[in-house]
């Protein structure tokens, strides 16, 4: 592992730049608990070996209808034919998918007795694959795998390919699933769902619009900022959200302002990466739970609606935590990462030209205690290290607003 950025080198504990990423895969591999780990420009190439070596023959290949037109699939397919697979694209894959999407994946599944699934995308692909192969292999409905390891039968070999660097979904063992009738996020655990495979191909970002590349790439910074606290924390998922952030937070805005810059969004995949691994043994924090209701209610990109809270959510969990703040960004003269850190939040949410406020995202202020109810009953909120309730989330909602 490459050493640590010096905090005084830039503001808040951030480089200019991070150095270069060059890590030995096998040590990731068992930090991390994916059996095959494959980073490089390029590297989707190797997808239809990969899914050899997992014993495929019958792929199927989930996607979105903006990776499909990148020209993403089309080179997957290609890499999986020329290893002797036949394949399905199911493409319809929509963001923030729901029951329906893996019910419909599920159908297409069995209608070409697939061997094998290839999530390609986001993290709104990748977890119409997990929630396909749960259905795939244990039937039923997604509700009953709702919670962890509720799968009873073994699920097919598997392996995710990321086109942008945010949600970690190819690190971890849960899909989130919407209920499609109530918006109800589902989040669906189990250890027989993650990818024995996950292909990192920073290529594959490039593609990217820059609102997708903004929004993604805030979510992976708010992953380390809120798994290196949690009540879950450990010394390994800490030692991912370190490098996750150490990775993340100085290659947010050359990417943002320059996608041809290889090596920024290399570093945006391998830290989004990182951050999905520490969220597997950690979980995450108020802001997450404050966040789902603005998407399932009033469509806030996830990505923008968790960079609203997050600063407020430090603030608040200073008191219990700061020192944690501090470890995270490094020492460093001046204010405690308390203050510190909510400021570099805030400016990289302003360089990614983002709302600023609840307001300014068309959130109406009557709505605050409905989004308090609904943010109290979210999982994540339970793993915050000051404790939240309906109260504490509505003060949190009115300093974001």
């Amino acid at each position: 592992m490459p050493p640590p950025t010096s905090p005084h080198d830039g503001p808040a504990g951030v480089a200019p730049a991070a150095g270069p990423i060059s890590l030995e895969m096998a040590t990731w591999n068992a930090k991390v608990g994916i059996p095959r780990l494959t980073f490089g420009a390029g590297t989707l190439e190797q997808l239809g070996t990969i899914a050899r070596q997992l014993r495929g023959t019958r792929a199927l290949l989930v996607a979105d209808p903006g990776v499909r037109r990148a020209g993403h699939t089309e080179r997957a397919e290609a890499s999986l034919r020329a290893a002797g697979l036949r394949v399905l694209l199911f493409d319809r894959v929509e963001e923030n998918p729901t029951t329906r999407h893996v019910e419909e994946a599920t159908r297409a599944a069995l209608g070409f007795g697939v061997d094998v699934i290839l999530g390609l995308g986001g993290g709104s692909a990748m977890d119409t694959a997990k929630g396909a192969n749960f259905l795939v292999t244990n039937g039923g409905r997604m509700e009953d795998y709702w919670g962890t390891n509720r799968a009873t039968k073994p699920l097919l070999p598997s392996a995710g390919v990321p086109t942008t660097a945010g949600t970690g979904s190819e690190a971890q063992s849960y899909a989130v699933i919407e209920q499609e009738a109530s918006r109800r996020k589902m989040a669906c655990g189990d250890d027989k769902a993650r990818f024995r495979a996950v292909i990192l191909d920073p290529d594959l970002t490039a593609t990217a619009p820059r609102h997708v590349a903004a929004t993604s790439g805030l979510d992976a910074i708010a992953h380390a900022v809120e798994s290196h606290v949690t009540t879950r924390r450990s010394p390994l998922s800490q030692l991912l959200s370190r490098e996750a952030w150490r990775l993340l937070a100085p290659s947010l805005i050359p990417a943002l302002d320059d996608p041809s810059d290889g090596a920024a969004r290399g570093r945006m995949l391998f830290g989004a990466f990182l951050a999905g691994a520490a969220i597997e043994s950690s979980m995450l924090g108020a802001a997450h739970a404050c966040a789902n209701p603005l998407t399932s209610r009033y469509g806030v990109t996830h990505g923008a609606a968790v960079l609203l809270l997050l600063p407020h959510v430090v603030r608040y969990n200073a008191a219990t935590v700061g020192a944690l703040y501090d470890d995270l960004l490094g020492a460093y003269p001046g204010p405690g990462a308390s203050e510190a850190l909510p400021e570099l939040l805030e400016r990289l949410r302003r360089a990614a030209r983002l709302p600023a406020s609840l307001r300014e995202a068309g959130i109406p202020d009557e709505a605050l205690p409905d989004l308090a109810r609904d943010a109290a009953e979210q999982w994540t909120g339970t793993f915050n290290p000051r404790p939240v309730g309906e109260p504490e989330l509505r003060r949190l909602y009115e300093a974001a607003y």
